[in-house]
């Protein structure tokens, strides 16, 4: 299973330093991340959010790509549909059809960065619709 986790330190309500789990990985073919929260002094614990989707773009998912890095998915050869990959683009992340367009042109350029798993997770949909890519660390 791909997936990635970070630790990020935050105050709890009873006023001592406290602990939030990110997660970050592909469950059953779907991309999910869940974040839970615990304070060993108090013995609070929540589980924040568990589900499929990407982890929010505020400091979560920042924090998963400064602890582990960024990944980079790119074409391994020239894309044969321009018009396949715009869909997986579109269908995975809810992108208009010029936003898909520019994310498959990165793809032919420089490629697309994000977490490892976002990254694995768009590779498995790609070449299922023939687009040959591959994920760099």
């Amino acid at each position: 299973m791909t997936g990635q986790t970070v630790k990020i330190a935050a105050l709890c309500e009873c006023g001592h330093m406290a602990v939030q789990q990110v997660n970050q990985f592909i469950n059953r073919g779907e991309l999910w991340w869940d974040a839970e929260f615990s304070c060993d002094s108090c013995g609070s614990y929540r589980c924040e959010h568990a589900g499929p989707g990407t982890a929010p773009d505020d400091e979560w998912r920042q924090a998963l790509l400064a602890a582990n890095g960024a990944a980079r998915l790119r074409l391994v050869r020239p894309v044969p549909s321009l018009v396949q990959a715009m869909k997986v683009f579109r269908d995975v992340s809810g992108v208009s059809l010029p936003q898909a367009r520019g994310l498959v042109e990165q793809l032919s350029s420089d490629g697309v960065v994000g977490t490892l798993a976002e990254m694995e997770f768009l590779k498995t949909r790609l070449q299922l619709r023939g687009i040959p890519v591959d994920v760099d660390r």
